[in-house]
């Protein structure tokens, strides 16, 4: 085990967009929950910017526009804090479910301008297309089944205007991976965890191309594709010798695995916050020493 150089960056250091950012970040969505209580949003952001959280992950349908109002009112004005954010959907209050696909080209860029409201902001540090095609949630269909050529074309013209400075892709292929890489691709965010890892060669391909991997769901989640972490039997024996919390040995694993893996686990606690910030101090950078995950090569 080594602990990070820089005890101030959480789980060390790594690049995104073209910036240097802590390895562990802050994933926003959760906060949404606290919409009735601004007040205790603004702590827990605040307390990640105050432990070395400099890569925070948002969206404007989040809360719908609750999380980046908060995320304006709690961040510095400096531009330190890289603010990555996605397109591709569009909250919907009164629907079945809470989102919509925005897919079309003239749906990209309105939801481009609603973060950019949203966020207070000129320029947004890297924008996620939010492609319907894999991981949990919303599929396209009829007009929002749209190619990705054309969606390309419409956030990169966007980079070319100044209003996006880097292009992730979210919930996509390695099909889809390969075809848009000839646009720049700075991220992508896909469902990956130590125990699920179907998109491993997605993966080794973005860590050939220097490509960041900000997995979603890296702790799993509560559906039978995505198993929890902190359940699994190997992961809590290591944890106990560790003197560890299961979570923390998943998101220090991660860590290990790649280093073009970056982490933004969520929470509206501060104590979990904390938690899942001194997991850097776990990281190894061959995980397959820690005898006990042997069988997770």
């Amino acid at each position: 085990m080594t602990s990070p150089a820089d005890p101030s960056a959480p789980g060390g250091m790594g690049a995104l967009a073209d910036r240097t950012v802590a390895r562990i970040g802050y994933g926003a969505m959760q906060l949404g929950r606290l919409s009735t209580d601004p007040a205790a949003a603004d702590r827990v952001l605040r307390h990640a910017l105050e432990h070395g959280v400099n890569h925070i992950d948002t969206a404007q349908f989040y809360g719908n526009g609750f999380v980046n109002d908060a995320l304006r009112q709690a961040l510095p004005a400096d531009g330190n804090v890289l603010v990555a954010t996605k397109v591709g959907a569009t909250a919907s209050p009164g629907g079945p479910v809470s989102l919509r696909p925005a897919q079309r080209p003239d749906e990209l860029r309105t939801e481009v301008e609603y973060n950019l409201r949203g966020l207070g902001r000129q320029r947004l540090d890297l924008v996620y297309l939010r492609r319907l095609d894999a991981g949990p949630g919303l599929r396209a269909s009829g007009d929002q089944d749209v190619p990705l050529d054309d969606q390309l074309a419409t956030l990169t013209a966007m980079r070319d205007e100044g209003k996006i400075a880097a292009i992730g892709l979210s919930g996509t292929t390695l099909e889809f991976l390969r075809a848009a890489l000839p646009a720049g691709i700075a991220a992508v965010q896909n469902s990956y965890s130590l125990i699920s890892r179907e998109d491993e060669d997605m993966l080794r391909l973005c860590q050939a191309e220097r490509i960041a991997w900000v997995p979603f769901f890296p702790l799993g989640g509560a559906s039978p594709e995505r198993p929890k972490v902190a359940e699994n039997p190997s992961v809590q024996r290591i944890a106990t010798e560790l003197g560890a919390t299961p979570a923390q040995v998943g998101l220090a694993w991660l860590l290990g695995h790649s280093p073009n893996i970056l982490l933004v686990p969520g929470t509206t606690s501060t104590s979990h916050l904390n938690e899942n910030l001194a997991a850097g101090n776990l990281v190894c950078h061959r995980p397959t020493s820690w005898g006990c995950l042997s069988g997770f090569p």
